[in-house]
């Protein structure tokens, strides 16, 4: 009976999941590009790895499909990136810096000097 009763539970659980996942998603699509909206606003030298690691921990907070969102978009951006020729030492850099957000890492560790609080 209580294996039953456990089957149940990671069942339900599972669907919980995938109703939320649709939403999640949006919501972390929606967090990666505030980042990259005030990324760009911002204007500020070095802070990129900052904003991608914001993004992805923004992102990643929403639950698994935020976490699908921020890798998806992030994977995307660098293969873009690594496709134009644009270096791939910045690229493994940048990926670094998502990981880092998407894993809980806090993104104050690539904040750079003198960025202003509002970032």
């Amino acid at each position: 009976m209580k294996l039953i009763l456990a089957v149940l539970v990671l069942v339900n659980e599972a669907q919980a999941e995938w109703y939320n996942f649709p939403g999640e998603a949006i919501e972390g699509a929606n967090d990666m590009l505030d980042a990259y909206q005030e990324m760009k606003d911002a204007n500020w030298v070095n802070s990129d790895k900052y904003f991608h690691a914001r993004g992805n921990y923004e992102a990643a907070k929403r639950g698994p499909g935020g976490m699908w969102a921020a890798k998806f978009i992030s994977d995307a951006r660098e293969f873009i990136q690594y496709c134009q020729d644009s270096g791939n030492t910045d690229s493994e850099a940048d990926q670094k810096a998502n990981h880092w957000g998407r894993n809980g890492g806090d993104p104050n560790h690539y904040r750079p000097k003198g960025l202003p609080d509002k970032y």
